[in-house]
């Protein structure tokens, strides 16, 4: 897959010890790359990261915050890394509203101490900046944002990653337009679910964990519509943005969507109740609406990502919430070796791509 690009790749990862990054830095070392993971510690308990001992499957671990300009610059000159993939943030809506100060430092100024790093290693060749759907300014419009949309966000953590998408097109235009300069892109996807997420207000977290205490589970929004995928389908779409970059530079640095298809935007309730049906119980009720607004719809046009990297969504969201839910059962069954299971899972989800491998 990805014509081979990460066979003895190096590779600088932020964001490792958390949801997405656990995945990547597991597929990644699949393909046999050499992953440097640079994050803060696990923020829950318990963790991806630590109870599939990802620490000792990766090159190198390395628990450094991104606001440490000096540590950063250190650890990536030392690894040499070919491609940095920036997936470290503080990712949650609702913490942003109590944490407005360290979402923005978090964000925009970690973002960019990434990108200062990256640009000063003369080994880097390819930057995937990871930010999300959430960048666009979201009007509730019935239909998917492109790419060249205005950028926005109603809270804080939105508004951030917004500030991250203008901040990496003018580091783009500003440092990176000459020939031997890395080529960095930007990657923007929906809402996220797959085995080991334990982050607080998340959809399916929130069930599992509702589920295992059986006590009902809570819906806030029952009528808000997202595009919910499986883990791997943006890191997919990540994977092959990398391989474009390392491959032909400059010509894919740009920003991209990577969502589901339109019949796998679904509401909260249907995700909520379909976890459930999965998992064999759980009960869903309508809880009190919080006070702090929360978009009620949200879209992404994919056309792009289809058109110009040969990218296409291939798993349903019925899919993506059973593969979710068998892993959490297994989890807490103790049935099965869940490094194991994960990696399977991967492996799956590869024999079913009908993309171009190439």
């Amino acid at each position: 897959m990805f014509n081979n690009i990460y066979t003895g790749k190096r590779v600088f990862l932020t964001g490792h010890t958390g949801f997405k990054g656990s995945w990547l830095s597991l597929w990644l070392t699949n393909f046999g790359a050499e992953v440097c993971g640079y994050s803060l510690a696990p923020n829950t308990k318990p963790s991806m990261f630590e109870e599939l001992n990802i620490e000792d499957k990766i090159a190198k671990s390395v628990i450094g915050d991104i606001l440490d300009e000096g540590k950063l610059q250190q650890t990536i000159n030392e690894f040499k890394p070919d491609i940095v993939f920036h997936l470290a943030a503080q990712p949650l809506v609702r913490l942003s509203y109590s944490e407005p100060v360290l979402t923005y430092k978090t964000n925009v100024i970690g973002s960019l101490n990434v990108l200062e790093a990256a640009r000063h290693c003369p080994s880097v060749r390819a930057f995937v900046n990871v930010t999300t759907d959430k960048c666009y300014e979201n009007k509730e419009i019935n239909r998917g944002y492109r790419e060249d949309e205005p950028m926005g966000g109603y809270d804080m953590y939105s508004s951030s990653k917004g500030c991250v998408e203008i901040l990496s097109s003018s580091f783009r235009r500003s440092f990176l337009q000459e020939a031997g300069t890395m080529a960095m892109a930007t990657a923007r996807a929906g809402n996220v679910i797959g085995g080991g997420d334990w982050a607080l207000d998340r959809l399916i977290p929130d069930c599992v964990r509702s589920i295992n205490k059986g006590i009902d589970i809570e819906i806030r929004n029952p009528i808000a519509v997202r595009p919910w995928q499986h883990v791997l389908e943006p890191l997919s779409g990540y994977l092959l943005l990398g391989q474009k970059l390392l491959e032909d530079g400059k010509k894919y640095a740009d920003g991209f969507n990577f969502g589901p298809n339109e019949d796998s935007v679904l509401t909260v309730a249907e995700v909520s109740q379909m976890a459930c049906d999965f998992y064999g119980k759980g009960k869903v009720i309508v809880g009190e609406k919080s006070p702090l607004h929360e978009a009620g719809l949200l879209m992404l046009n994919i056309e792009k990502a289809k058109t110009i990297l040969g990218w296409t969504p291939t798993l349903t969201a019925k899919q993506a919430i059973q593969n979710t839910i068998e892993w959490y059962k297994h989890f807490y069954n103790k049935d099965t070796d869940m490094f194991k299971f994960t990696i399977e899972q991967i492996k799956e989800y590869e024999s079913k791509i009908s993309w171009n491998r190439k």
